[in-house]
């Protein structure tokens, strides 16, 4: 198995496909990072502030295969920082209790979120 599973989980039922939802999890010390995006931003560069810079939707951070709802739950209860970007993915992180909608802003017009775990 690789880092995170691939098809049903435990109590979940069968594998259910995001619907262009693409995921990838960082390890930087003890944090457990996931990047997820919809499929469709990837490549896009995102205006951000008014002096005309950008940010480039990048799959080298995002991440390029595309997950399953349960991929993105499992990897998301796991997480210690979360960034999501796309109102797909942040739907399925707000319809499964990871994020309240008051929660987001938008990056560049697409709405974005990140989720820090406070542990201690």
């Amino acid at each position: 198995m690789g880092l995170y599973p691939t098809s049903g989980l435990a109590g979940r039922g069968p594998s259910v496909t995001a619907g262009g939802v693409v995921m990838r999890i960082h390890r930087v010390r003890s944090e457990f990072v996931v990047a997820a995006c919809d499929a469709e931003l990837l490549g896009r560069e995102l205006p951000v502030g008014d002096r005309g810079r950008t940010v480039r939707v990048s799959g080298d951070f995002y991440g390029e295969r595309e997950v399953s709802v349960e991929e993105l739950l499992w990897a998301l209860e796991r997480a210690t920082v979360a960034n999501l970007l796309g109102s797909r993915v942040l739907r399925i992180a707000s319809e499964h209790g990871h994020l309240a909608a008051e929660a987001t802003t938008d990056l560049g017009g697409v709405p974005h979120a990140e989720i820090f775990a406070m542990v201690g």
